[in-house]
């Protein structure tokens, strides 16, 4: 039956069509016109595109928000800062949350338990629970490393903590030490060199003459997004500061582990380091010593944005003037409302977030197409929005309402990818399923909204259920049971 194709000729396209060639190609006369490419490399190329694990993101430029303001509220020693675009709410902080998040902290630790097999290591760094250290994290490791060579037991080690503790899984640690700064971040004992993807290559081409020229030795040097437009003398002040606090860090004393090194600042100087730039209209903060504090600090380092720092002084509290406390409440609802009368129901479970998007009681205009369109364009721009505001990490599963035309398909993901573009932490976002799902990625580092403000139900065990007890007393005095077991 398959015999007919032994004789067929097979000829692939080229832009010169008069230049061929007749080759042999196992066993039959092949014409091949120039030009051509590989067909092991063609081959290669698809499996690439079938396969997710080649997959990578290209991040896409930040879209220009009109009105985007920080809110520092400071009660009772209680830091609280939020972030809006426009009047809603998109980001939320507080220095309790803070106090619990060990993210970003370095410590003194000492190796408990080393596991050849997984090629991790257990780290008590004063935790109730050990951290896990795997063999690619600590410092001077290669491919090949083993980790039985690395490290030994009830050694000390200096490590940072990069993912805190979640449920049964204890912190992730790692020994190839980072400290962030404004503009960049500053790796001790390296020779990295990387600059944000989200800029323009002009910009990235700058920053790369700068960085060459002030990058301290034996350090490396990741340049973040912030630095867009920042001066030689700012990126360098940034670097010097960041290399005096490396140097108080390393001069740590032996013999104390587990020990506190180095801790995150408070939250507000955290956010404003992270987040504060010339996209920003304004910031309010309604503590007098604290508003003082952030403009020293922002003097230091972006003299150029200091105008925008000011203080609120009313009688109506700042987070109740801009309805913070409402929008956090309603963020904390299994089911969240789009603008047409379309709603999301958002649910978690230990390995993944699960979305799902509804018309609820938005019937449209013209079409069923166009109806389910326009409701997904909207999901799109609230998920974008919960994911950040609730801090949700892993993986993540949405289902838009299915729609026919794979030109608005593509739309639909495109204006997701868009709305995901302002979130600071990174995501990943994959092509729609053939089940007409949207699998994603976002990191988790810290406990999100929820687990902050929750606790687990004591009678459910955070199921949501509570499971009737089919063998009541009632049962029993009914005759229905009998009151002891047999036992033939």
């Amino acid at each position: 039956m398959f015999g007919i194709f032994k004789k067929s000729k097979i000829v692939r396209s080229s832009d010169n069509l008069d230049n061929t060639k007749t080759k042999w190609f196992k066993g039959q006369k092949v014409k091949i016109k120039s030009g051509t490419s590989n067909t092991r490399s063609n081959y290669k190329n698809n499996l690439r595109d079938k396969n997710p694990t080649w997959f990578r993101e290209i991040p896409l430029p930040v879209p220009n928000v009109e009105k985007k303001q920080m809110l520092i509220s400071s009660r009772d020693g209680l830091s609280k800062v939020a972030i809006l675009e426009g009047p809603t709410l998109v980001q939320y902080y507080t220095s309790e949350n803070n106090k619990k998040s060990k993210v970003g902290n370095i410590y003194l630790g000492k190796v408990k338990n080393i596991l050849p097999g997984m090629e991790a290591a257990f780290v008590s760094f004063g935790d109730e629970k050990n951290g896990v250290l795997y063999v690619a994290d600590i410092e001077g490791s290669h491919k090949n490393s083993k980790i039985e060579h690395l490290l030994k037991q009830d050694q000390e080690i200096l490590v940072q903590v990069v993912k805190d503790a979640m449920g049964e899984k204890g912190a992730r640690l790692t020994g190839q030490i980072s400290l962030p700064g404004r503009y960049l971040v500053l790796i001790p004992n390296s020779n990295t060199k990387g600059i944000s993807r989200r800029l323009a290559d002009k910009e990235r081409e700058r920053l790369d003459r700068i960085i060459k020229k002030i990058k301290p030795e034996n350090f490396g040097i990741i340049v973040r997004t912030a630095a867009e437009g920042v001066s030689e003398a700012s990126l360098k002040t940034d670097i010097d500061k960041l290399v005096d606090e490396w140097r108080d860090v390393s001069n740590y004393k032996s013999g104390d582990a587990p020990k506190l090194i180095h801790q995150e600042p408070d939250v507000a100087i955290k956010v404003v380091r992270e987040h504060l730039n010339s996209t920003f209209k304004k910031v309010l903060i309604d503590k007098k010593n604290q508003f003082e504090e952030i403009v020293e600090y922002v003097k230091f380092t972006s003299p150029e944005i200091t105008n925008i720092v000011e203080h609120y002084n009313d009688e109506l509290q700042l987070f109740e003037r801009y309805h913070i406390e409402d929008q956090i409440k309603k963020a904390l609802d299994r089911k969240v409302w789009l603008p047409s009368g379309g709603h999301l129901i958002i649910d978690r479970t230990e390995a993944l977030t699960v979305i799902d998007v509804n018309t609820g009681k938005f019937v449209g205009k013209n079409s069923l197409e166009e109806t389910v369109y326009e409701n997904n364009l909207e999901a799109a721009e609230e998920i974008a929005r919960q994911l950040r505001l609730r801090d949700i990490g892993g993986i993540i599963v949405i289902d838009f309402i299915d729609m026919e035309s794979l030109k608005k398909q593509q739309n639909l993901l495109n204006k997701f990818k868009q709305e995901l573009a302002k979130d600071k932490t990174r995501t990943q976002v994959f092509e729609i399923s053939r089940l007409g799902l949207v699998e994603m990625t976002r990191k988790n580092v810290a406990a999100g909204l929820i687990e902050s403000f929750s606790e687990e139900c004591t009678h459910c065990n955070g199921r949501g259920l509570i499971i009737n007890d089919i063998f009541t007393n009632k049962s029993l005095e009914e005759g229905l049971l009998d009151s002891e077991a047999v036992v033939e």
